[in-house]
């Protein structure tokens, strides 16, 4: 058994999908059998028989793909989804691209990279984050350049 730190919003919720890609490589484990233990989940997956071929796995990154997870309305986002997309203003100046996200507990926040290399926190609320435009990968936030 191997145990997980999942990021799932119900902790055991990473055991409704099958197959994990794990790491850089994205290499595929197929999930034989699983549970929640305390804080995390303890998994059996399929081709890791010993402590020494899971420790191998130690620090990987569990990804599933985003054709299997479930369907959002169309005003939803994976956030994962929304990586690389362009944003701007309301002026039509481009603020940076999305890094990532950060869950705060008080609002989420989207990290943007400039051309520059600098990083940018913007919050993810109603009123910072406009619309989400999927075919353009564009997303208009209200936020000035200077704040």
């Amino acid at each position: 058994m191997v145990r997980v730190f999942s990021y799932t919003e119900v902790r055991e919720g990473i055991l409704d999908y099958p197959v994990w890609y794990l790491g850089p490589g994205h290499r595929p484990f197929r999930v034989v059998e699983g549970r929640r233990q305390g804080q995390a989940v303890v998994v059996e997956l399929e081709g890791v028989e010993d402590r020494e071929s899971a420790r191998g796995l130690m620090g990987l990154e569990i990804s599933v793909p985003l054709a299997d997870l479930p369907s959002l309305d169309p005003q939803e986002y994976y956030w994962a989804e929304l990586l690389g997309f362009r944003v701007e203003n309301l002026e039509g100046e481009t603020v940076g691209l999305v890094a990532g996200f950060l869950e705060t507990g008080a609002n989420d926040v989207m990290v943007l990279r400039g051309g520059d290399g600098q990083e940018l926190l913007v919050p993810w609320t109603e009123a910072a984050a406009g619309s989400v435009d999927r075919q353009a990968g564009k997303i208009v936030v209200d936020w000035h350049l200077d704040w």
